[in-house]
């Protein structure tokens, strides 16, 4: 989608993009430019998570899905066990971190504009306003939209995909980029599945597995307080084993959209 809609250029980029003025440039070789860009700051974000012992955590989904909800409700169940901070990604408004510090934990907003995603730029300029010492895990929720965030390279090592059982077991099918780049998919709100009669939880992990993910699947309700055992018990061990790689000086890029194509996570 970002490479006809022109959202790539977010209020962290547009000052690296060029005119395609010059003999032979054009709009491709702008696009090019910006997410070679980058990549290159999403290393430089990496480097700084992995330096700090921290898991970074991408939060995608459609909006409405309860991912602020769901970071609420792992917030609180981690208390005392893990520090947490969390930068929130929107359009506007400041209203899903004034949900996060009033549970005392730290966060910071960034107001896209009209950027329908985060960018590996805004984020590192929402780095230099946290205090990131003793941090175990940030979580980076991004811009609700299903489509354009999982083509851009955060820094981050995770990427989760929330899909609410009121949006449609289909969605992993429709929208396979954001799904196929799911290190784990979470089917949230869960506690209305017994009033709802047009979303089979099995037909929503075979579309993800259709799309050669064996990505784990939780079913949760952040509400009610189901499945979360299993949801915090995985991300556990997901720190455990961030840990172990960047003990051994190495780290872990998730699976990024490009040219089409979603890349398989590698160290």
């Amino acid at each position: 989608m970002c490479n006809t809609c022109g959202c790539n250029l977010t209020p962290g980029n547009r000052d690296l993009a060029y005119k395609p003025v010059a003999k032979g440039a054009t709009a491709v070789s702008v696009l090019k430019g910006l997410l070679a860009k980058n990549d290159d700051q999403a290393t430089h974000n990496r480097q700084h998570f992995d330096a700090h012992g921290m898991l970074a955590i991408n939060l995608m989904s459609s909006p409405g899905s309860g991912k602020t909800a769901l970071l609420e409700a792992t917030l609180d169940a981690l208390k005392g066990e893990l520090t947490c901070a969390v930068i929130e990604g929107d359009l506007e408004t400041e209203n899903d971190a004034n949900r996060i510090r009033a549970k005392g934990v730290q966060a910071h907003q960034i107001v896209t504009g009209t950027a329908c995603h985060l960018d590996a730029h805004l984020v590192h300029d929402a780095l230099h306003h946290m205090n990131l010492d003793g941090v175990d895990i940030l979580f980076i929720e991004n811009v609700g939209n299903l489509v354009c965030p999982a083509s851009f390279d955060l820094g981050q090592h995770i990427n989760l995909t929330l899909l609410s059982v009121t949006e449609g077991d289909d969605k992993p099918a429709k929208y396979p980029v954001m799904f196929r780049a799911a290190d784990a998919m979470l089917l949230t709100k869960t506690d209305l599945l017994a009033v709802l009669d047009d979303f089979d939880t099995t037909k929503a992990e075979g579309h993800l597995r259709n799309l050669a993910n064996p990505a784990p699947v939780f079913q949760v309700s952040a509400r009610k307080g189901f499945g979360m055992t299993e949801w915090l018990d995985w991300l556990r061990g997901q720190l455990v084993e961030h840990r172990t790689r960047v003990a051994a000086g190495e780290s872990r890029r998730p699976a990024i959209q490009a040219d089409g194509v979603a890349l398989h996570a590698h160290a």
